[in-house]
């Protein structure tokens, strides 16, 4: 399993040489957003297609 400092170097490597700081940010900031998503998917904690409509329907 590679450590978080590991896994960042990647996400840089992978910018285009002229990437600017906010490129940085923004691309770690997806892949906290991306990770999260997965965690909550794996842990159960999702809404259906339905109860998303169904919220946006109570309003």
């Amino acid at each position: 399993m590679s450590t978080v400092k590991e896994e960042a170097r990647e996400l840089i490597d992978g910018l285009p040489d002229q990437a600017t700081w906010d490129d940085v940010m923004y691309t770690f900031y997806i892949r906290k957003k991306v990770d999260a998503g997965l965690k909550a998917a794996k842990e159960g904690d999702v809404v259906s297609h339905e109860g998303v409509k169904q919220r946006f329907l109570d309003r």
